[in-house]
């Protein structure tokens, strides 16, 4: 027995605390199997040189915990169904970050206005009702979807009033609880663009929904196609499809709309409209058919993920039905960001900051296209006008996957398109460039070539 105890250490200290330690890990670790005997408390007592009293508190301390059974005539036995931890399974070391990271999805952190946010949060406590701390509308602050409702009609041409406009925990959360709607609605058969994310359609996977397919072309998602799927609901990214970067065309909204107003419902996923480098960005798709779409938001890819924070604006006749889910998700999103974003939007602060970082993006976007141009001139660019990463179709010969792999080995991390394809497509990359400066993305461009050669086993010409 003694063996088995490879924590047990005898001098000094609590003795049967040490003894229960080491008894616990022998458990845990799978040395001490379910349904093992233990010796009789006075034959161990006397193996590992300690008093009866020992042995006996130490059994008794790990038989409350569960991990241990006692019964009269069959002795002290190991519990059955203990949790097994092997070998490299209880903790796993996170792979070291790679020196240059492409994947898009993330914006320049460095860039997120604290100065602005510290000062948002501070007015906004000294402003804050005692009510306001406490439980309120699970659909958020009436200050905030105020704001709200003003800044996107102003921005983005969203078609609704402050009672429309729910708050929540980024894009995720509204997707999610918006699923488990449309599921009570009979809507269970969900459109999504091929190619897409491939989080979204684990999103979706995860809530019990298969993604219907419709294609992507040079206009976007072609609607003729969503029309002969039988979607009950689809869900789109007009203003910068992602991974391909195409803005939906004035003629396929007409038909998107249409084709809603005809008893379908569009889901707009706005993740990135604020950026646009030709022109002004693209109004939403839901003013178009405001009672046919859902419209999500976040401050995810214009401030920062981490903070959690996004919002719904959803047709009348689900409004109240999305309050209530979310309400039995989780109750609200935290009041203190709420009041922040809401003390930033009145403030003109948000539109400082996006005014701010516009520029160094397309800086960035400029300095990439640069050095692929140079570095990788066989691969189509596309997406380029707008949003925070590009598209880019491989050289023939070139495996996506093996590219991501030899990409890595150089310290450089892309994102492989085919993750999110449901069916065949070309090889091509997603290539994030707001995290960093023009100098490391020429850098990461140049590496990427060589990756380039190495995976499709061709020289430049």
């Amino acid at each position: 027995m003694r063996e088995l105890l490879i924590a047990w250490e005898p001098g000094g200290g609590e003795l049967a605390g040490r003894l229960v330690r080491a008894l616990r890990a022998a458990v845990r670790e799978g040395r001490l199997a379910g349904g093992a005997r233990l010796p009789a408390s006075r034959a161990l007592a006397v193996e590992l040189g300690v008093s009866r009293g020992v042995v006996v508190e130490a059994y008794e301390q790990l038989a409350a915990e569960g991990y241990l059974v006692g019964r009269r005539g069959s002795g002290t036995r190991v519990a059955e169904g203990v949790a097994v931890e092997r070998p490299g399974e209880a903790v796993r070391v996170p792979a070291a970050e790679p020196q240059y990271d492409l994947k898009p999805g993330t914006p320049d952190l460095g860039a997120f206005p604290r100065a602005a946010w510290a000062g948002a949060v501070r007015r906004a406590l000294q402003g804050a009702a005692n009510r306001d701390l406490g439980y309120g509308d699970p659909a958020g602050l009436p200050r905030l979807r105020g704001e709200l409702a003003a800044y996107l009609g102003r921005v983005r041409a969203v078609a609704a009033g402050p009672e429309r406009v729910a708050v929540v925990s980024g894009v995720g959360q509204g997707l999610a609880l918006l699923v488990e709607l449309l599921a009570r609605h009979g809507r269970r058969r969900i459109a999504v663009e091929d190619p897409g994310s491939p989080g979204t359609l684990g999103l979706l996977r995860a809530h019990g929904v298969e993604p219907v397919g419709v294609p992507v072309d040079q206009e976007g998602l072609v609607v003729r196609e969503l029309a002969a799927s039988g979607a009950d609901a689809v869900l789109v990214t007009p203003a910068h499809q992602y991974p391909t970067g195409v803005a939906l065309s004035a003629r396929r909204r007409t038909e998107l709309a249409g084709w809603a107003r005809a008893g379908g419902l569009v889901v707009e996923d706005d993740y990135d409209a604020e950026f646009r480098y030709d022109r002004e960005p693209l109004g939403a798709v839901q003013g178009l058919a405001p009672e046919r779409t859902v419209y999500l938001g976040s401050l995810s890819k214009t401030l920062a993920p981490g903070l959690r924070l996004g919002w719904a604006v959803l047709p009348g006749w689900l409004a109240e039905d999305f309050r209530q889910a979310k309400q039995y998700a989780d109750l609200g999103t935290g009041v203190v960001d709420q009041l922040a974003f809401a003390a930033l939007l009145e403030s003109g602060g948000y539109d400082r900051h996006l005014r701010a970082v516009r520029p160094r993006y397309r800086a960035r976007r400029d300095a990439l296209v640069g050095a692929l141009r140079e570095h990788l001139p066989q691969a189509g660019l596309r997406g380029v006008a707008a949003g925070l990463h590009l598209y880019a179709d491989l050289p023939p010969g070139v495996d996506e996957r093996e590219l991501a792999g030899a990409a890595l080995r150089r310290g450089v991390r892309i994102a492989p398109v085919g993750p999110g394809r449901l069916a065949p497509g070309g090889a091509a990359v997603a290539l994030g460039y707001a995290g960093l400066a023009e100098q490391r993305l020429r850098e990461a461009a140049a590496l990427l070539g060589a990756a380039c050669r190495e995976a499709g086993r061709w020289e430049d010409s």
